[in-house]
C-alpha cells in the first residue's frame, strides 16, 4: 500500500461510517461478538507487525 497517498481524516472517517453501517445492522450479541473478533484481528496484525521489524524482515 502507497502509504504517500494515504489521508488519515479520511481513514478515521472511512472506519467510523463502516462501524456505523455494521452497528445498524447487527443485534447486540453480534455486535459484541464483531467487536471482539476485529479487536483480536487488529491485536494479532499488530503483533505480527512488531515481530517483523524485531527481527529484521517480512
Amino acid at each position: 500500500m502507497n502509504q504517500n497517498c494515504c489521508d488519515p481524516l479520511a481513514l478515521t472517517t472511512a472506519i467510523n461510517s463502516l462501524a456505523v453501517c455494521m452497528a445498524r445492522s447487527l443485534n447486540d450479541d453480534e455486535l459484541v461478538f464483531w467487536a471482539a473478533v476485529l479487536t483480536q484481528l487488529g491485536d494479532t496484525l499488530g503483533t505480527i507487525a512488531a515481530q517483523r521489524e524485531l527481527c529484521g524482515g517480512s
